[in-house]
C-alpha cells in the first residue's frame, strides 16, 4: 500500500513524495522554503486551504505569503478572532461586531456594558499581545452542522446560529483558541504567534483594529481619517435597523419567510430617497457644476442619470459632459512604470482646455466641445457648441473628478463634488464583514462578460490593475465630497449569486484565477437567491445586468 504521496510544489517547481495525511505547516518546512512573510495560506490545486489542511492524494501547492490578497484576508481574519478571544477574556458578557473597513483597518463596536475607554483599548490590545506571544494552538474542526448550532447556542453567538441554520450544509468548520470557539469564512493560522503585528486604537465610540499592508507587510495601513466614509456606513445601519437586517443569516431568514419583494422595493425606496435629498441639496447650494466619482463598478453612470432625473424636478436641467473627451493626443499620454500608457493618469487629460473651457461656460460664453477619437488616439474638434443657460448645470463623471487638479481654476464655490461607492454594510455574522471590492468584483464580471465579451478569468486578472489605479488616483480624493452616495444594496448579492455564478463556474481548474472565482463561489452560497425580474427598471443593478429603463 502506498503510503506517500506527491507534491508538486509551484514555489521552486519541485516534486516531493511525503506521508500520506501531512498537513500544508509540515510539507511547508519538508521543501526548506524561505519566505519572510510567510506561509500564511498555500493554494491546493488552485483553491486557497489554510495550513491545517492535509494531503491524501497527489496535489499541485503553491504556498501564499502576506503580498498575496488570500494570505492577507487569513492574517486579517486571525486577528478578529484573537481580538474577540481576548475581550472575552477581559469582559466575559462583551459583544463584538466586527463592522467597517475605514481608516486602513478595521472599526471594532466591542460593548462592554459602559462607554470604552482609553485605558481599556490599551488593555485589550495588551491582552491580545499576551495570546499571541503565548503561541496558543488554533484547532480547526469540521463537525456536523446541527453540532456546531448547539455549540454556538451555548455561548449566545445568535448571528452565527441564525447563519448556519439558513445555508442547509450538512456540515461546518469552526476553530477555537484555548477552549474560545468562532465561526470563519475562510482559512486562518495555524497559531497565535504567526501574528507578528498588528495595531489597536481607541477610535469613535469603538475600537481601530489595524493590519499589515499587503504592499509592505513590515508596516501597518496608515492611520488616515476617513470621517465621511465612516458615517455612510453608519447611515446604512441605520436603514438595516429600519428593517431588522444586519446579518446575512437575519437576511435569509426574512427571504425563506416571503419578504423578497419588500427588502427590494424598501432598498430601492431607501436609495432613491437619498439621490433626492442630494438633488435638494444641489438645488439649494446652487453650484454650476457636479463633480461625480468613485471606483470601478460603483454604478457612477446609473448614479449620474438618476440624479439627472431628480435635478429636473427642482428645476434645474442638467447638461452632461464626458470627460473621456478631453484625453491629450496619444502620443502625449504618460507612461506608467512599464513603458506602457498610462489612461488611468490625471496628466492623460488635457487639464488646460478643461479648465479653460469650463471657465468660459460659467461666465455665460460659448465653447465648442472636443472629442476624442480613440481609434486614431486623437482629440478632434466635435462640431458641438455649448452654452450654459442659468437654469442648466454641468455634470461630469469619472475616476478623477475629485481630485483638486481636475478643476484647478474653477472656484470652489462653482463646484459639488459626490463620491459615489459601493460599499457592502450587511455583515455574514458579527465577526465576519463582507469585503466592499467583493461587491464591485461580481459587478464587473457580469458587465465585462454581457457587454464587453470578456471572460470572468480575464476580469479577475485584470482586477489588481484596476485595484491599483484606484489606490492611486480615486481612494486619496474620497474625503473631499461633499456627499458620499452608497450604491451598495442590502439584497444586491442575492441577486448577483443568481446572475454571475454561472459565469464564475466557466473558470478552469488549471486557470490562475480559478482560486479567486472558486472563493467568489464559495462566498455567495451563503446567500438565499432573489430573482432578476423582481428589480424595478430604473434599479442600479440593472446598469450591470441589463433591463434598464435608462439608456447607456
Amino acid at each position: 500500500m502506498n503510503k506517500t504521496v506527491q507534491i508538486r510544489c509551484k514555489n521552486n517547481k519541485k516534486k516531493l513524495n511525503v506521508a500520506i495525511g501531512s498537513n500544508l505547516s509540515e510539507i511547508f518546512h519538508q521543501l526548506n522554503l524561505q519566505m519572510e512573510h510567510g506561509p500564511i495560506v498555500a493554494k491546493v490545486n488552485n483553491k486557497v486551504e489554510g495550513l491545517h489542511y492535509r494531503v491524501y492524494h497527489n496535489k499541485d501547492v503553491e504556498f501564499l505569503d502576506m503580498h498575496s490578497p488570500s494570505g492577507s484576508r487569513a492574517y486579517t481574519r486571525t486577528l478578529f478572532f484573537i481580538l474577540c478571544k481576548a475581550a472575552n477574556d477581559l469582559f466575559p458578557q462583551a459583544s463584538v461586531v466586527i463592522d467597517i473597513p475605514v481608516s486602513n483597518g478595521y472599526y471594532c463596536n466591542v460593548k462592554i456594558g459602559r462607554p470604552m475607554t482609553q485605558l481599556d483599548a490599551e488593555r485589550l490590545r495588551t491582552r491580545m499581545q499576551q495570546i499571541v506571544d503565548a503561541a496558543i494552538p488554533i484547532h480547526r474542526h469540521e463537525v456536523p452542522t446541527e453540532e456546531a448550532i448547539e455549540l454556538f447556542e451555548q455561548v449566545k453567538a445568535e448571528s452565527k446560529v441564525k447563519l448556519l441554520r439558513s445555508l442547509g450544509t450538512l456540515y461546518t468548520t469552526y476553530y477555537d483558541i484555548d477552549g474560545y470557539i468562532d465561526y470563519f469564512y475562510g482559512a486562518l493560522l495555524t497559531d497565535t504567534s504567526k501574528i507578528y503585528l498588528f495595531g489597536l486604537e481607541k477610535y469613535y465610540d469603538g475600537l481601530l483594529l489595524r493590519i499589515p499592508t499587503q504592499k509592505d507587510p513590515t508596516r501597518l495601513g496608515e492611520m488616515t481619517r476617513q470621517d465621511k466614509m465612516f458615517e455612510i456606513f453608519k447611515e446604512h445601519h441605520q436603514w438595516q435597523d429600519i428593517m431588522n437586517i444586519g446579518t446575512v443569516g437575519e437576511f435569509n431568514v426574512a427571504l425563506q419567510n416571503g419578504y423578497a419583494t419588500d427588502i427590494v422595493n424598501v432598498s430601492e425606496a431607501l436609495q432613491e430617497k437619498r439621490i433626492g435629498q442630494i438633488a435638494d441639496l444641489i438645488a439649494l447650494r446652487r453650484p454650476r457644476m457636479v463633480l461625480i466619482a468613485g471606483p470601478s463598478s460603483s454604478g457612477k453612470t446609473t448614479t449620474c442619470k438618476r440624479l439627472s432625473v431628480q435635478l429636473l424636478t427642482n428645476g434645474i436641467k442638467p447638461v452632461q459632459i464626458s470627460l473621456d473627451d478631453y484625453f491629450v493626443d496619444r502620443e502625449k499620454t504618460p507612461l506608467d512604470e512599464k513603458g506602457d500608457y498610462d489612461f488611468e493618469s490625471i496628466y492623460a487629460l488635457n487639464l488646460p482646455l478643461l479648465n479653460e473651457q469650463l471657465n468660459a461656460l460659467f461666465k455665460g460664453e460659448e465653447v465648442e466641445l472636443p472629442r476624442y477619437d480613440f481609434p486614431t488616439g486623437r482629440s478632434v474638434k466635435s462640431g458641438k457648441r455649448l452654452r450654459l443657460h442659468d437654469d442648466e448645470i454641468l455634470v461630469a463623471e469619472g475616476i478623477h473628478a475629485l481630485n483638486p487638479e481636475l478643476t484647478a481654476q474653477i472656484p470652489d464655490e462653482l463646484k459639488f463634488r459626490i463620491y459615489a461607492s459601493a460599499l457592502t454594510t450587511i455583515l455574514l455574522d458579527h465577526h465576519n464583514y463582507i469585503p466592499t471590492t467583493d461587491n464591485r468584483l461580481l459587478r464587473r464580471i457580469i458587465r465585462d462578460f454581457q457587454y464587453r465579451g470578456c471572460s470572468a478569468a480575464e476580469t479577475i486578472r485584470r482586477w489588481p490593475s484596476v485595484r491599483a489605479g484606484e489606490s492611486k488616483w480615486i481612494f486619496p480624493y474620497q474625503e473631499n465630497a461633499d456627499v458620499m452616495f452608497n450604491t451598495a444594496m442590502i439584497y444586491e448579492m442575492a441577486v448577483l449569486r443568481t446572475y454571475v455564478e454561472p459565469i464564475l463556474e466557466m473558470v478552469p481548474e488549471n486557470s490562475e484565477q480559478y482560486a479567486e472565482a472558486y472563493r467568489l463561489r464559495k462566498f455567495l452560497k451563503y446567500f438565499t437567491p432573489i430573482r432578476f425580474d423582481k428589480l424595478p427598471p430604473t434599479s442600479l443593478l440593472r446598469e450591470f445586468l441589463g433591463g434598464s429603463s435608462f439608456e447607456y
